[in-house]
């Protein structure tokens, strides 16, 4: 039976003799690449050798992108669980991990601060909270940023990451697509920018309002996006989908969207398309 004991991934050396070397490294999704996680953390989490996008954090994403001294704002709403809701395990629990394991009160985080010479609002998403799933929260929290853009008249940059709705709060999830739709109608009569950032994944009810909205929509490469999965979708019509249906460069060759940008070009590109704004 010791054959199937795991041992630790261990490197024989000076000293003690043992150097811990586990969690130190990952493994590139696409290319099979083993990379050195401090590698990859300077590098976008992208990985060095075939340029595979790994999932990153909200706040990693907004420090990416704006410059020191931005400040991060309604990061104290969290949801009350209205409908009390449990499945495999109470919802309430689910946040409360979620909460632990992200340092997030929600799926998204919005800040207001400096990118370039352009004042902006960000908000971005996090994955990492219950597949970044929409809830009130995350409704109210675009919902103020919108308003946030509008009253100070800076461009808003949202950065979905999302596997659509939340269905924990039932119809409260899905009336957040109207509220945050409705809200950027008001941005657009007030000519305030929206720049949409599309990345894996970004799907359901959250590709179906304000991720597809943008006055410029814009994806990182590889990212799926759509409202159903390719299952679904072959499973209803009965036919086959094309070759990389539903990822970005399929999408912006059919008109869907405006540009696909890497993670490591995305803040020049989006200080360039401001800049054709005019924005200041």
């Amino acid at each position: 039976m010791s054959w199937f004991r795991r041992e630790e991934n261990v490197i024989e050396g000076a000293g003690e003799g043992r150097v811990r070397t586990e969690g130190l490294w990952t493994k590139c999704g696409d290319c099979g690449q083993v990379i050195w996680k401090a590698e990859l953390d300077s590098n976008l989490q992208v990985c060095p050798k075939c340029g595979f996008h790994f999932k990153l954090g909200a706040l990693a994403r907004i420090e990416s992108l704006l410059e020191a001294g931005y400040e991060l704002v309604d990061g104290n709403l969290q949801s009350t669980d209205p409908l009390q809701f449990v499945d495999l395990k109470p919802y309430a629990g689910r946040l409360k991990k979620a909460q632990a394991d992200t340092g997030l009160k929600d799926a998204i985080a919005s800040a207001v601060g400096v990118m370039g010479e352009h004042r902006v609002v960000v908000s971005a998403m996090e994955f990492g909270f219950i597949g970044g799933s929409m809830g009130a929260v995350v409704g109210e929290t675009i919902a103020r940023a919108v308003d946030r853009a509008c009253d100070t008249k800076r461009p808003l940059i949202v950065i979905s990451a999302s596997g659509g709705a939340r269905m924990m709060e039932g119809i409260v999830s899905l009336m957040q697509m109207a509220k945050i739709s409705a809200a950027l109608a008001r941005l657009d009569e007030a000519r305030v920018p929206y720049i949409s950032v599309m990345t894996d994944p970004t799907a359901g009810g959250v590709t179906a309002s304000f991720a597809m909205l943008g006055d410029l929509n814009i994806a990182e490469p590889g990212a799926l996006i759509g409202f159903a999965g390719p299952r679904v979708i072959e499973q209803t019509i009965r036919q086959k989908l094309p070759e990389g249906f539903q990822r970005p460069e399929f999408l912006k060759e059919h008109g869907f969207l405006d540009a696909v940008v890497p993670r490591k070009e995305l803040k020049r590109y989006l200080i360039r398309a401001l800049d054709f704004m005019q924005v200041r």
